[in-house]
């Protein structure tokens, strides 16, 4: 996942000061860029899914809802719910610290019409790969290296957290936490209701609405995503609080759906 980020982010800048003249030093997030980070992150999900089924002898579909099937209709209650949450969330931030909710200047431009359509079409990719990978793949991987059932659980939840923080490549603390919280509670959400649903749903619209606010704000340039040290701050405690609210209506909703 890293290296092909890597290497495909470099081709896309050096195609676009090629052929706009875009500058070395420009951190921007450009169209051409959102597209490619986001379908290369999409496709590592069902690569991960199908290689971890063939290594653990499963069917496929184990890995994404059991013992239960996958249901289309969970995943669009839960992406109506989430949206409500995730804006009211974006709302608070916006009070707290405008900056950091990605609220700069508002402008259209071909740019901006650019980004929003990528974010429209590609985001839900990118973010249901991620549930996928980390949550699809990685966290029952890690877990089948303790055999008994409990601590086996509790490893692949924790352990695949961490290494969804870490891949994020943030130092500053309070960002790397929020990412390692973030990763547990789609973990929760996961365990919770024996399927993807949940997170995928989350997840999507969390990536979707920032990523739509911040190109409607970006003064009609690119997006601009900087993990760097200081980034974070105490308003991260608004969207972690958000993520353990959603943990929570994903726990009354399983419950009321049961028998």
């Amino acid at each position: 996942m890293i290296v092909l980020q890597t290497v495909l982010t470099l081709i896309v800048v050096l195609v676009e000061m090629a052929a706009f003249g875009r500058d070395s030093m420009d951190a921007t997030i450009s169209p051409l860029m959102m597209a490619v980070m986001n379908l290369s992150l999409a496709a590592m999900g069902p690569l991960a899914i199908l290689v971890t089924a063939l290594v653990a002898r499963v069917p496929w579909r184990w890995l994404i809802a059991s013992p239960r099937r996958a249901s289309l209709r969970r995943g669009l209650v839960y992406a109506g719910a989430f949206s409500a949450l995730v804006g009211v969330a974006l709302a608070l931030t916006a009070l707290i610290e405008p900056s950091a909710a990605g609220i700069g200047q508002f402008a259209i431009t071909s740019t901006t019409i650019g980004l929003v359509l990528v974010a429209l079409l590609t985001t839900p990719l990118q973010a249901a790969g991620e549930e996928l990978l980390f949550r699809g793949a990685m966290m029952p991987l890690l877990a089948s290296w303790v055999r008994a059932v409990r601590p086996a659980l509790v490893l692949g939840m924790i352990a695949s957290s961490i290494v969804f923080g870490l891949v994020h490549m943030s130092v500053d603390p309070w960002l790397l936490s929020y990412y390692a919280v973030f990763g547990l509670c789609m973990a929760a959400m996961a365990v919770i209701s024996r399927g993807l649903e949940g997170p995928i749903a989350f997840h999507v619209m969390n990536n979707l609405i920032m990523m739509v606010v911040g190109a409607l704000f970006a003064g009609g340039g690119g997006i601009v995503i900087d993990r760097s040290v200081g980034m974070g701050g105490p308003f991260m405690l608004v969207f972690i609080v958000v993520d353990l609210v959603a943990v929570g209506l994903v726990w009354l909703y399983e419950r009321s759906q049961r028998p």
